[in-house]
């Protein structure tokens, strides 16, 4: 009596809005689930084949009770009696093992098929859904939702047709026995709804309260657990006040599974004492009845073996559509990531770009974080109370060529490297390369020809040869070697325990700061772009990293349009051109000299920062200045 139906009872929150079934939902679970509709319709098959074996167990009871009455038992009989009873809990029991083996095919399978598809379509989105989404609600679709959606198709519908098809064929053997022991079993079924219900608000109760401390626990490990928060703590010396947080909140838990185990207890407590009544009853009525000789005491004894067969599922087929279309929801939540728009896509058309120049163009580029429809763009006012990231930008830059983006933080030069790779499109306006609309080249021209440098270089938890080969996988350990030299990383690569097969740790922790920025040039010096784009790249570094980095973006920049937002002075004098944003907009272009001539930004900048910085280096170039000196501000 204490199976997973009366526990699907108890999930069930009748504080919440009930979910409704929507056909065009319906429709959909089924074209996802149809390649596997042969084996659905196997199981199927056999919970019915199930439900009717599990039928004898109960007659056979009866049968050796008359026997034993009435003296017509002998050896022989009583053999195939017993030997019946082996035979079909054995036989139901093959049955359920071979169900679950189809259960599981088709459940892991269709997790399989949802995450591959997700998976796909999150490869697709643009930077705007990584930047707006946490990245625990993505990874929860992937977890949660999926295996929640796998569960509607391989436990909750399976248990919704296994419920129904046994409590159809019981009750359809029962009143073709004894339609009034039928009657009275049914009569007894308020003894278990009546208190099911309310014991099971109590354990609703309690099993949110439980979500929500193992959610507040589980937001303490992974706050305080992780390589940042780990560091943050050690430095900090706040181990006792994270360590008490995190023993409050699994006391919570601990408590509250106390309270949840104690109360489940008196939930059975009550469901015995219920099925003791009602099996009480059916005795003593069909007491009654074979006392005026209208029934057989073998006919009692099947009765009270399918009595424990009605009251389960009948309970959970209560809350029937309730429970199936809570199930749906995680398929719901599954489809909303599926369906969302894909904003940086690629034509059906798309131009396959193989060789390419390296000119580079904005053309009257204006660009919003947010999307911007019915504003007119040509005033960054109207923008529905945002403010234009970018505001009609127009600049060329010729292959081969270096052009430095300066200006104070937030003017809009981290939006220009973010639109020339294409991690967003212009809202209005198109970027070029070789003449042709980064929108009309298909995403992998893109990427084969620009390649970026963030100031914040990503490594994956993985081995130094995968860091390199993610750029290129087809390359060769010489060519490996050849990147990391150019990048001034190949000596301390070897210098490591394993070489190039070291694994570099969570976000690449196990290597500094200028070693993992290096890692990350010698990474695009293997992909070898016609252009490159560096958003300080060499910012929040020692002056001898910095030196080292310097030394091979030189190497890198060479004969490359490169597009630098620059932080140093020896950057900005060996530029081409130098644009200077504020404000979303370029407010001076040219060459160091004749900006300085000007007297405007870039005159103020070079005052407050770059010739402020440049004499900090030099005055610190002596054999202290790598643990002394300050890296020039960000920003530039």
């Amino acid at each position: 009596m204490h199976g997973p139906g009366w526990w699907a009872f108890l999930r069930y929150d009748e504080s919440r809005d009930q979910p409704t079934v929507d056909r065009a939902l319906l429709l959909r679970v089924w074209r996802w689930t149809r390649p596997y509709r042969g084996r659905i319709a196997a199981m199927v098959g056999l919970l019915l084949a199930i439900a009717v074996i599990e039928l004898v167990p109960p007659l056979l009871y009866g049968r050796l009770i008359n026997s034993l009455v009435d003296g017509s038992l002998d050896v022989s009989s009583l053999n195939l009696l017993a030997l019946g009873l082996l035979v079909v809990p054995v036989s139901s029991s093959l049955l359920g093992v071979a169900q679950r083996q189809i259960s599981a095919i088709i459940g892991e399978g269709l997790i399989f098929d949802l995450r591959a598809a997700m998976y796909a379509h999150m490869q697709r989105m643009g930077l705007r859904f990584f930047t707006d989404t946490k990245t625990g609600e993505i990874i929860s679709r992937f977890s949660n939702d999926v295996v929640g959606a796998q569960s509607a198709v391989t436990n909750t519908i399976p248990n919704l047709i296994a419920n129904m098809l046994t409590l159809v064929t019981t009750l359809t053997i029962m009143l073709r026995l004894e339609w009034r022991l039928t009657l009275v079993a049914l009569a007894a079924l308020p003894l278990f709804l009546l208190p099911t219900r309310r014991v099971g608000r109590i354990l609703r109760r309690i099993r949110r309260e439980a979500a929500e401390h193992d959610a507040r626990m589980s937001s303490e490990l992974q706050e305080t657990l992780n390589v940042s928060g780990a560091l943050l703590v050690r430095t900090f010396g706040r181990q006792p006040d994270v360590g008490a947080r995190f023993d409050a909140a699994a006391g919570a838990v601990r408590d509250v599974g106390i309270r949840r185990a104690v109360v489940g207890r008196w939930f059975f407590l009550g469901l015995g004492i219920a099925t003791a009544l009602g099996t009480a009853l059916m005795y003593w009525v069909g007491g009654l009845l074979a006392l005026q000789a209208q029934l057989s005491a073998g006919l009692i004894v099947t009765f009270a073996a399918y009595v424990g067969r009605l009251y389960q599922p009948f309970s959970s087929l209560s809350n029937i559509q309730v429970e199936f279309a809570t199930s749906l929801v995680s398929f719901e939540r599954v489809f909303d990531y599926m369906d969302l728009p894909v904003e940086v896509d690629e034509r059906p058309d798309a131009l396959e770009l193989r060789h390419a120049r390296g000119a580079l163009a904005f053309h009257d580029v204006w660009f919003g974080y947010r999307h911007h429809t019915a504003d007119d763009p040509s005033r960054p006012e109207a923008a529905a109370g945002h403010v234009w990231a970018l505001a009609g930008i127009s600049f060329q830059a010729e292959p081969g060529k270096m052009i430095a983006l300066v200006g104070p933080s937030g003017a809009g030069k981290t939006t220009v490297t973010y639109l020339v790779t294409r991690l967003y499109d212009p809202s209005r306006g198109r970027i070029s390369l070789d003449g042709h609309d980064l929108r009309h080249l298909s995403l992998a021209s893109v990427a084969r020809h620009i390649g970026m440098v963030t100031q914040e270089p990503y490594l994956f938890h993985d081995t130094v040869r995968a860091n390199l080969l993610f750029a290129r996988p087809q390359a060769d350990d010489a060519e490996l070697e050849a990147a990391c030299r150019a990048a001034n990383v190949h000596d301390v690569v070897t210098d490591m325990p394993e070489g190039y097969d070291t694994v570099v740790g969570e976000r690449g922790y196990r290597m500094s700061g200028g070693e993992k920025q290096r890692l990350a040039l010698a990474r695009v010096i293997l992909k070898d772009p016609t252009v490159l784009v560096l958003d300080e790249a060499t910012s929040h570094l020692d002056s001898r990293s910095e030196a080292l980095i310097q030394e091979a973006l030189e190497r890198l920049m060479r004969g490359r349009t490169s597009l630098v937002i620059a932080h140093r002075l020896s950057t900005v004098l060996a530029a081409d051109t130098i644009l200077v944003f504020d404000g979303g907009r370029v407010v001076e272009s040219g060459r160091h000299a004749e900006l300085l001539e000007r007297g405007g930004l870039y005159a103020s900048l070079y005052e407050t920062q770059f010739r402020v910085a440049a004499s900090e280096r030099a005055a610190l170039s002596g054999p202290t200045a790598a643990s002394v000196w300050p890296p020039v501000p960000g920003g530039l």
